[in-house]
Formats: structure tokens, sequence, C-alpha cells
């Protein structure tokens, strides 16, 4: 695969507020390892290698087993993930697939139980950013390091 665009170099004021924007993400409450799992989980439904090796390798940094990231993709199926993680790849599934999904009121009700209105604000803009960069890479076909 040939990268397209250089969008860093493109666009350095684009890139410089979407900074912000993850500097944002990187200083929110939530637990550094749930939304890293969130990172990948959208990265993954968004076809982003460049993202999903960016993140498995933060969250091994931070911790992660290699079980639970290799189960990720079938969280659903496994007993390996709170009922808080749940909830949050629920709503990462949601969000990231809005065109097909339309945010299910029982997704929501999951999300209502288990976080408070400032963590259902703090995870939206989680999984917001995380689109946002997948575009970015997926568009430009940006090249994860080898």
């Amino acid at each position: 695969m040939e990268p397209r665009l250089d969008y860093f170099s493109a666009a350095p004021e684009v890139v410089r507020a979407m900074m912000a924007m993850q500097r944002s993400v990187d200083n929110l409450s939530l637990e550094r390892g749930l939304v890293e799992l969130v990172k990948i989980r959208a990265s993954q439904l968004n076809g982003c290698a460049y993202c999903i090796h960016m993140h498995t390798t933060d969250a091994r940094k931070h911790g992660e087993s290699e079980m639970r990231l290799y189960l990720l993709s079938a969280w659903r199926e496994s007993p390996l993930y709170s009922k808080r993680e749940r909830a949050a790849l629920e709503w990462t599934e949601t969000l990231t697939l809005i065109a097909q999904t339309q945010v299910p009121d029982d997704a929501y009700a999951l999300l209502n139980e288990l976080f408070s209105a400032q963590e259902q604000v703090e995870l939206t803009l989680a999984i917001t950013t995380i689109n946002a960069w997948n575009r970015f890479a997926v568009g430009f076909r940006a090249v994860h390091p080898v």
C-alpha cells in the first residue's frame, strides 16, 4: 500500500486542530485502558491498520493483556470485559456505525446506567476523535511502522 498524502505536511493548521482535540482526549477522567479499547475497537470497525497498530501498542504499554486485545473484535462473546467496558464498546460501535445503528435506546440506557453525564460526553469525544483520525489515516493511506 502506498500513502496518498502526508496530511501533517499538507495542512499543518488542520492537524494542529486535531492534535488539540487529541490532547483533550488524553486528559479525560476516564480510565486509560478503557479509552485505548475504544480507540482500538473503532479502528477495527473502520479498517484502520495504522491506528490499530498504534493503539494496541499503547494499550500493551499501559498493561493491557494480549488475550483481551486478541478477543476485542469478539468482545460480546468473551467474559474478559467488564460491564462498564461492554457499555463503552457498545457505545463505540453504535456511534462509529451511526448510519446503520441510529443509536438505539438500549445502547444509551446501558451507557447511562454505568457512566456519569460527564463521562458520557468524554467517551463520546474519545469515539469522535478516533473516528476522525481513522478517516485521515484510511483516506490518505497512512502506513503503520513495520
